[in-house]
């Protein structure tokens, strides 16, 4: 018996490929008859029941097997479409080719194919314009049963791919080893592996599929798992003890804070502590919603660190939002005795050599900034805890950079998005998870409006009523200037709209990334001062500086943004105690499934509700903040529909680990083929997408 990875020879060596059909699945990455085996359909069509054209009109998708009986064109010049009819037994029909003419040398006269479509009544005949069509022949890939659909290249058909996956697995027969251990396939009653490789190509039915599914999708879950508990371990492999503190600073700056700590707060910053003078490395990820009180919980943190003797990096993704960590950091703990800096990349060469200076003697006991803390000249006396702020902004190997400047320092990773929990177990099953969920006593929920476009009259005379009475207002375009590709609103063009049309008395200004960055600070300062009535900007601002002023915000276009992104978006206003308020604009042609997302944000404030939204519809690579495309491939597992299967896999792993720690070395035949697997993912995660 042999593991389906040792199944290593070319497909070309495969009886009935050769070199030319073995270059078109190279294409596809498909290279092996371990590959071709493991190259899963993309859906699949139950084509057990074959429909008659006389009963098409009933069900909204049929089967049919059809003779074509003769061609047509219709329409003239470039709108030119070939139409074709076909008959069966009980009747005629019309397949309408909208933008596939080429089927006139396919869909010939007297041939016989298997179709799939829908339907409908038009023009005095039964016609479909949207259909699947397949030759029907001897060949052994005759159209019936549940059939695979893969994912095709051009010059490589549906027909070629099921004859060389049957021929790959003709070639390897039942010689396929399980890799599970076997008490886990007893545990959960998979089916053996060999049958379920024959199951996911060629079901013989929609349960056994279903089986199958099952066991590869715990597979799947299985080995990215173990591959985030081997980073985990090889992390906090390194045993360091960090000297006893009496929290002396901790209890001087809660002292001077106007406000007590929500329950929340004190939960987490106990989990951290008890982290941070622990034996081993923290690696912890703080998640909460927007203005729940994560910063202060990280300054509080850093504190005791710095009153152990050690240094503390805070790195936020723009300078907008360094420059307010630094001004808070500096307002709450220079007072009691906290050296804190601000290092980006606007930072002047002197000023740069004397702070970098600073950080070597130990003068400096926090440093905040931008990606300019990991520059290759920026060294350390002792860090011992790097905090990273809407850390799904940084890839993992600028973490690496910066946690390379200490000696296994402490991580802390920060995030406003938050996370579904089928996320978090999967993309961050290697940290540690903290939850805020309690707002800061005073808060009041932001209410939320939404408009359709043409009504913006009406969400103007509202946000004047706030300016009227000494507000401020955030206005949010999807883009910076106008584009002949897309018809939507811009910044500039609204900048300029907005101040010379629809408020002409008051003050103005715009922020976008084209913005130098001086102009963009000295803008921004002038909005927090309430020297600015209006912020024009992108979603630039979505992470961007505490304004309590600001109640209004208004969203153009809404649709086009992410529902995370409009919560974040959100989140700019409602810092203060007074009520404040969300427009959300969308547009005259928006689908009713769209009005239901955003009817998501008008009816609850609560981001994890919102986030759980969010990845069903937009998937999980958007919601870290990069591409699916850069992620781990699951072939089979839906983060969404297998939470339970993921849940399971996990805590399997975490038993496999505490009774043999061993099994996670390099040597154990399972790890090898979870380091095989992952590196793809790991390696475009490592950079960031």
């Amino acid at each position: 018996m042999k593991f389906l990875r040792e199944y290593s020879q070319e497909l070309r060596y495969l009886r009935g490929v050769g070199p030319a059909v073995a270059s078109l699945f190279k294409r596809v990455g498909v290279v092996t008859i371990s590959d071709i085996l493991l190259y899963f359909p993309r859906d699949y069509s139950d084509r057990r029941r074959i429909n008659r054209i006389v009963d098409s009109l009933q069900e909204e998708r049929v089967n049919l097997v059809v003779k074509v009986i003769a061609q047509d064109v219709i329409g003239w010049g470039k709108k030119k479409t070939l139409k074709v009819y076909v008959e069966d037994e009980s009747g005629r029909a019309a397949l309408v080719c909208f933008g596939r003419n080429f089927l006139s040398k396919v869909l010939l006269p007297g041939r016989q194919f298997f179709v799939s479509g829908s339907f409908s009544y038009r023009y005095g005949e039964i016609q479909s314009t949207n259909f699947e069509i397949e030759p029907i022949s001897t060949d052994a890939s005759v159209p019936a049963g549940i059939v695979p659909i893969y994912p095709l290249t051009e010059g490589l058909t549906q027909r070629v791919v099921r004859r060389v996956v049957r021929r790959a697995l003709e070639f390897v027969g039942e010689d396929i080893n399980d890799e599970l251990p076997p008490w886990l396939v007893e545990k959960y009653s998979f089916m053996p592996r060999v049958r379920a490789i024959k199951e996911i190509h060629f079901p013989e039915s929609m349960e056994t599929l279903a089986d199958a599914k099952r066991l590869f999708a715990y597979e799947e879950f299985f080995y990215l798992q173990l591959f985030l508990l081997r980073r985990r371990y090889r992390c906090k492999s390194v045993r360091r003890l960090r000297k006893p503190i009496e929290y002396k600073l901790k209890e001087k700056l809660l002292m001077r804070l106007p406000f007590e700590l929500t329950a929340d707060q004190l939960k987490v910053l106990g989990e951290i502590e008890r982290d941070l003078f622990s034996d081993k490395p923290m690696m912890r990820l703080l998640q909460g919603d927007v203005g729940c009180g994560k910063t202060l919980v990280a300054f509080i943190a850093s504190i005791s660190v710095v009153e152990a003797g050690e240094q503390v990096a805070i790195m936020a993704p723009t300078e907008l939002l360094a420059r307010q960590h630094a001004d808070n950091a500096a307002r709450l703990l220079e007072p009691i005795g906290v050296n804190v800096a601000l290092l980006t990349g606007s930072v002047g060469s002197r000023e740069r050599n004397y702070l970098l200076d600073s950080l070597i003697d130990g003068s400096i006991d926090i440093i905040i900034g931008t990606h300019a803390l990991f520059g290759e000249d920026v060294r350390y006396k002792k860090l011992g805890l790097v905090v990273i702020d809407e850390q799904h902004r940084f890839g993992v190997l600028q973490r690496v950079s910066l946690t390379e400047k200490g000696k296994n320092p402490d991580l802390l990773l920060m995030t406003a998005t938050p996370i579904p929990r089928s996320l978090s177990l999967t993309f961050f099953g290697d940290l540690d998870i903290s939850t805020i969920r309690t707002m800061p006593h005073g808060r009041k929920p932001v209410i939320t409006h939404l408009a359709r476009e043409g009504n913006e009259e009406k969400v103007y005379r509202r946000v004047r009523r706030e300016l009227d009475n000494g507000h401020q207002a955030y206005f949010v375009y999807p883009l910076i200037e106008e584009s002949e590709a897309v018809a939507l609103k811009s910044a500039e063009d609204m900048y300029k709209i907005l101040k010379n049309e629809i408020f002409k008395d008051k003050k103005i200004t715009l922020i976008h990334s084209r913005v130098p960055e001086n102009e963009k600070r000295e803008r921004m300062e002038s909005f927090v001062k309430g020297e600015i009535d209006i912020l024009v900007a992108t979603s630039v601002v979505e992470v961007g500086v505490d304004v309590p002023n600001a109640t209004c915000i208004v969203i153009e276009h809404a649709e086009r943004f992410g529902l995370s992104a409009l919560h974040q978006l959100r989140g700019r206003v409602g810092r203060g105690r007074d009520q404040a308020y969300a427009f959300l604009i969308y547009s005259k042609t928006l689908t009713e499934n769209g009005v239901k997302r955003l009817k998501v944000m008008m009816e609850t404030t609560d981001g994890f509700k919102i986030a759980e939204e969010d990845l069903k519809i937009r998937g999980p690579g958007e919601i870290l903040g990069v591409k699916q495309a850069g992620f781990f491939k699951f072939r089979v597992a839906d983060m969404g529909a297998d939470t339970e299967l993921l849940i399971a896999a996990r805590e399997d792993v975490r038993k496999i680990v505490d009774s043999d720690p061993g099994f996670l070395s390099s040597e154990n035949t399972i790890i090898r083929e979870v380091l095989r697997r992952v590196p793809p993912f790991n390696d475009a995660f490592l950079a960031g997408g």
